[in-house]
Parts: structure tokens; C-alpha cells; sequence
């Protein structure tokens, strides 16, 4: 009988264990996955019945089951054994002795420096926290990227005259910006307005200020409220024209989605119509003429190169012909622009240019300017001022007198020779150089003649 009821005793203890590591798992599920109040399903049993799931605390042991504490007593000699009737509680964290208080194991203490603030427990992250997190600390980069408002068109105006050269140029945006401005003030009095095509196309030498135009224009239009953004993307037939069937106009619709609300400039556009018929080009341009329509009122479109090419180009194709109706001409700089261009690098940058210096410059400028083409007209004068200053360095560097600040700026003839060609040497070159300087008196163009200087640099 006795036997009996140890093994009663032993069987109940046993279940009991099972129930409790039951609730364990599930406090662990739940902490896990954020789920509450899921039974969980187990083969266990208690008092000999099958438990199909474990319920949720405190009502995980049945009201029928009976404590162990009734069972506890002289006539259960084997609950009274240590452990048995107390011991550690897995899941309350206290330890019972047989006979005593419940004693709770004390907590590891951090030390408390001084003047320090104890740390407070970290608050419940709420559902949606993370993602509120991201969004809060996106929010600065979104700020730091938000557009620059409209520039006032009276001050882009003001600029666009300080250009050096480009006199056509000046008039043709000027009566451009009159006519935006009229057709605007007529929509807003509610008279009727004209369709107008703001697409253009430049023509013209290479250096002659068609990027420094198209990249102003840009802001014009932007100032006018006619682009929503106002940049400029500039890009050539490379930017365009992929090597396999069906991706050029992939590749031309992703230009043409960053450009959107600007300017899209397409240098040398007449390379799209030249290859030849197995070329890709022309898929290039169908996509371009689909989006100049699609986007008529976000997206203008300037295509630029050689005036001959760029009227066969505009001429290749019906769809071009009726959007590009604007042509601005941009006229190759004369000798006095250049060397105006050519002064205004030396201002921003701290250099000043010897009289002789200035005579020898004018014969070389007059000289390269034969080829215009290949000499670049700005773009020319920006190379030889940078070599010219090379080869001041180099004059400076191998010189034995004392460096002063006056010597540090002074750009001479001898640096201007070595720009345009000559020997560090020069000695055998001194015939030359008179020659190239009477070149530039024949020239017959005036000194300082050029205008005002520009507030950026001429030129492309």
C-alpha cells in the first residue's frame, strides 16, 4: 500500500514537471514571436487525463489536482525528503528549504558612481517603432535635398549680359524671356495663350559657350515657372545609345526620367541619325520624341553641335523638324573676347598678365583662332592659361632669386611663349616670337574692347 502510494506521489511530481516546462516553452514562444495566449500543442498528461495544450497562466495546473502541501506529511515520508517539498522554483526564481522562508536569491548590484544617474529600464519598443525610427532619421537627408526656390529672372538676366561675346545669343534669350513672360501674364489674366516649343537647338563651333547657355536657360526657365526644377542633364550619344536591340531605349528612358522638370542637353545629336542604317541611334531618337511629347509640360530638350551637321540632324526627321523650331547661332569669340576670357581667369585666380606678355598673347590667340575647330575658342583659352601657369611654376621653381608675392602672380611672356609651344629655352625662338606678335597688331581688333567681364567663366 505504501508502495502504491509513493509511486502515486512520484507519478504526480513528474507531471507537474511536465506542466511546468510546458509553461516554460511557451513563455519562450511567446517572447520569440510576439504571439499570446497560443496553446501550444503537447502529448502530456495530468492525473492520468491528456492535456491536448498547455493553458495560459495562472490557470495552468487544474482546479481538481491536488497541492503538493496536502500531500505533504508524516505519512508521505518521501515529500519529505529534501527537495522534495522545497528546492529551486524554475520559473518564480525562489528557493523554498523543507522547513523555513521562502528565500529570494538576492539580484547582482551594478555599482552607482557618483553624480551618476541610474540607469532606467529601456521602454517596450511599440509596434511600427522601427520603422517610425527609419523614418525619422531619413527625414533629414529628405531636407537637405529640397529644391532651391526660383531665381529672380531680373538677376539671370543681369548675368546673362556680363558674358563675354555671345551678342546674338543675348538677344535671342532676351526675346525669348519676354515672350515666356507675356504668354504667362495672358494665362493668368485668362486670355487665351499659344502652344509654344521651347525646345532649341545651338549651333555652332566648339567653346562657344552652348553648355554655359543651355545650364542658364535651365534656371530661366525654372524662374519663369515653366520647370519645375531647373537643372541640367547633359549627356552625349554614348549616354543614349546602348550596343544590343531593345536597350537603347531602356537606356534613353532613364536619361529622360532624370531629366525630368530640367533640361536635357544632347551634345553632337547629329551623331544619333549618322551611322547608318544597322544603328541604334534612330531608336534613341523615336524614344526622345515619345517623351518630348509625353512630358511637353516638365521637360525641354536642347540639342547642340556643328551648324551644318545640326541642320542635316533636325532635317533627318519629320518628328525633329516640328519640335525644334528655335535655332540660336553661337558665333566663334574674336581675339579681343578671348583675351578678355583669358584676363578674367587670370582675376579669379589671383594671376596678373606682364604688358609684353599681353602683346605676345594677342599674335598666338590671333594664330590658333585660324583653326578655330581644333583650337576650341574658350575652351582653348582655358588650356593655355593652365599651361601657362605651368610653366610659371616651372620658371619660379628653378629661379634663384628671392619669391615675392608680386612674383607669384606675374604671368610673363616667356610663360605665355612656353604655352603656346615654345622652348624653356627660347633663344633661337626670338624671331618667331616678334613675327607672332605682329600678327596680332595686324589682327586690327582695339584693346579692351571686349565688355564688361562675365561672373562666371565663358565658354564650355
Amino acid at each position: 500500500m505504501a508502495r502504491d502510494r509513493k509511486d502515486e506521489i512520484i507519478q504526480l511530481q513528474m507531471e507537474v514537471i511536465s506542466q511546468m516546462t510546458g509553461n516554460n516553452l511557451r513563455r519562450i514562444t511567446e517572447d520569440l514571436w510576439g504571439v499570446g495566449g497560443v496553446s501550444q500543442s503537447t502529448n502530456m498528461t495530468i492525473g492520468g487525463k491528456p492535456m491536448s495544450s498547455v493553458p495560459s497562466a495562472p490557470s495552468a495546473i487544474p482546479a481538481d489536482m491536488p497541492s503538493l502541501s496536502s500531500l505533504q506529511g508524516a505519512g508521505n515520508p518521501f515529500l519529505n525528503q529534501p527537495g522534495m517539498n522545497g528546492g529551486f522554483n524554475p520559473i518564480t526564481g525562489v528557493y523554498t528549504p523543507v522547513t523555513g522562508t521562502p528565500v529570494v536569491p538576492a539580484q547582482p548590484s551594478v555599482p552607482v558612481q557618483s553624480g551618476a544617474v541610474p540607469a532606467q529600464p529601456a521602454a517596450p519598443v511599440q509596434p511600427g517603432a522601427a520603422a517610425a525610427g527609419q523614418q525619422t532619421t531619413a527625414a533629414p537627408a529628405a531636407d537637405t535635398q529640397q529644391e532651391e526656390p526660383p531665381e529672380n529672372i531680373e538677376d539671370l538676366k543681369k548675368e546673362l549680359s556680363e558674358y563675354i561675346g555671345l551678342d546674338t545669343v543675348k538677344k535671342e534669350v532676351e526675346s525669348l524671356i519676354n515672350l515666356v513672360s507675356v504668354q504667362k501674364m495672358r494665362k493668368d489674366a485668362g486670355l487665351p495663350v499659344n502652344d509654344l516649343s521651347l525646345h532649341m537647338v545651338f549651333s555652332g563651333n566648339p567653346g562657344t559657350g552652348k553648355t554655359m547657355i543651355a545650364r542658364l536657360m535651365a534656371r530661366i526657365y525654372k524662374s519663369l515657372g515653366i520647370l519645375s526644377k531647373g537643372h541640367l542633364v547633359e549627356v552625349d550619344r554614348s549616354g543614349l545609345v546602348a550596343g544590343y536591340v531593345g536597350q537603347t531605349a531602356i537606356k534613353t528612358g532613364e536619361v529622360i526620367q532624370k531629366a525630368l522638370g530640367g533640361v536635357l542637353f544632347i551634345d553632337e545629336a547629329y551623331t544619333l541619325t549618322t551611322k547608318g542604317g544597322n544603328d541604334y541611334g534612330q531608336e534613341a531618337v523615336d524614344t526622345l520624341l515619345k517623351a518630348m511629347e509625353d512630358h511637353r509640360d516638365d521637360l525641354i530638350v536642347i540639342v547642340a553641335g556643328y551648324i551644318e551637321l545640326m541642320e542635316e540632324f533636325v532635317h533627318s526627321n519629320p518628328g525633329l523638324e516640328s519640335r525644334f523650331n528655335r535655332f540660336l547661332d553661337f558665333k566663334d569669340y574674336t581675339v579681343d573676347e578671348m583675351i578678355a576670357i583669358f584676363e578674367m581667369r587670370c582675376n579669379k585666380s589671383g594671376y596678373t598678365l606682364a604688358e609684353d606678355a599681353r602683346d605676345l598673347l594677342r599674335g598666338l590667340l590671333a594664330l590658333l583662332s585660324l583653326d578655330v575647330k581644333s583650337f576650341g575658342n574658350a575652351r582653348g583659352v582655358r588650356n593655355l592659361f593652365e599651361r601657362a601657369v605651368s610653366a610659371q611654376a616651372n620658371r619660379l621653381a628653378a629661379s634663384t632669386e628671392p619669391i615675392t608675392k608680386e612674383t607669384l602672380m606675374l604671368l610673363t611672356s616667356d610663360d605665355i611663349r612656353i604655352a603656346g609651344g615654345g622652348s624653356e629655352d627660347g633663344s633661337e625662338e626670338a624671331e618667331l616670337v616678334e613675327k607672332v606678335i605682329e600678327a596680332g597688331k595686324a589682327n586690327g581688333e582695339d584693346e579692351g574692347d571686349a565688355g564688361a567681364l562675365p561672373q562666371t567663366p565663358a565658354g564650355e
